[in-house]
């Protein structure tokens, strides 16, 4: 099942976005918390939002097993809002269920219903099992465009420029 999540979602939440962290080898990089990403996610104007994949265990409980946080981008050459997934994982033992997949159609539904114009993403150029994913879905890779970041103290200095 796919759904939006709820502010009793954030400790899964955190604790997925440190396991995806792991697997990107940058846990140390982490430091959001349940508080701020709670803040985020359920304050009166949220402009980032979640989206959890789940699966009933053995008592019949809902518990998360994947999530998806996105948030809106704006083109000028659309002339519309997209979506950028900041954020896809799935439990590893839960792979190849789908929940990717249906989590990424959730977010593709969401486009459409809403009229956005794209639903972009990035991904690490070694992750080559989510890359092959994409790339089974339609995603096309942009050649052309390389990322850019300023945090911490560069961040800073161009602030005070």
């Amino acid at each position: 099942m796919i759904r939006p999540a709820t502010p009793d979602d954030v400790p899964a939440v955190i604790g997925m976005i440190r396991d995806l962290a792991d697997y990107e080898k940058e846990l140390d990089k982490v430091q959001t918390t349940p508080e701020e990403l709670r803040e985020a996610l359920f304050c009166d104007s949220p402009a980032v939002f979640c989206h959890l994949a789940t699966e009933r265990d053995e008592l019949g409980e809902e518990k998360p097993v994947g999530f998806a946080l996105w948030f809106l981008t704006y083109s000028t050459w659309v002339g519309r809002h997209g979506i950028h997934l900041e954020d896809l994982f799935v439990h590893p033992d839960h792979r190849g269920g789908g929940h990717g997949r249906q989590l990424l159609a959730e977010l593709a539904r969401i486009c459409v219903e809403r009229g956005y114009g794209r639903l972009e993403w990035a991904v690490l150029d070694w992750n080559t099992p989510s890359i092959e994913f994409y790339r089974s879905l339609g995603a096309v890779h942009l050649d052309e465009w390389d990322m850019y970041r300023l945090t911490g103290a560069e961040l800073e200095k161009l602030a005070t420029r």
